[in-house]
């Protein structure tokens, strides 16, 4: 494989993504190419990560990757799941997002999350391949840290002190749950 479609026009999704493909295929946005994404019409990460695989793919002839993710909040009865960026769009920014959050969060006792992220690859003239990957972790009682993206902020990974914010991008992509995705992805796909 020499170049690869990441189907996303999230700035902070393309890079952890390219971090993860081997340095050697060349990545490509879609923003570069003035494809639009889909409507996300799918009722869980993975018809919505394979919706956007099968979009892209109708505009090139090569490879393509999408990522559906998104925090899931056991108090919140597993909100904001897949509408995790449409939050972000309601409430006007993550930040603002994730104020709500800990403002419905407050009194709460069981702060447990699990941060999912779907991937699709669809390579032309073979079926798209999906692969779940989950982190489980807690709801922290502020917002800390400023290196992610999303709810990076509000979100700490089980067996570790600090919210995703507050690591390393190195770190962050190397444990997070799209890594955890990608390592089962890579099982399936050894060209990556």
């Amino acid at each position: 494989m020499k170049k690869i479609l990441i189907g996303t026009h999230n700035e902070g999704k393309f890079i952890e993504i390219s971090h993860l493909i081997a340095k050697k295929i060349k990545k490509i946005s879609p923003v570069k190419l003035k494809i639009k994404s889909p409507k996300e019409t799918g009722k869980t990460f993975k018809a919505n990560a394979k919706l956007k695989a099968n979009y892209f793919s109708k505009f090139i002839d090569y490879p393509v990757i999408s990522d559906d993710s998104g925090l899931c909040i056991k108090a919140l009865n597993n909100k904001p799941g897949i509408y995790s960026a449409r939050w972000a769009k309601k409430y006007g920014s993550f930040f603002k997002a994730m104020t709500f959050i800990l403002k419905k969060m407050k009194n709460k006792k069981n702060r447990s999350a699990t941060f999912v992220s779907c991937l699709a690859i669809k390579i032309p003239e073979k079926k798209t391949i999906t692969v779940l990957g989950k982190i489980r972790g807690s709801i922290s009682y502020k917002i800390l840290g400023t290196k992610g993206f999303g709810y990076d902020s509000i979100f700490i990974p089980f067996s570790k002190s600090i919210t995703f914010g507050q690591m390393s991008k190195t770190k962050k992509i190397k444990t997070d749950h799209r890594s955890v995705a990608f390592k089962k992805l890579k099982k399936k796909i050894k060209i990556l």
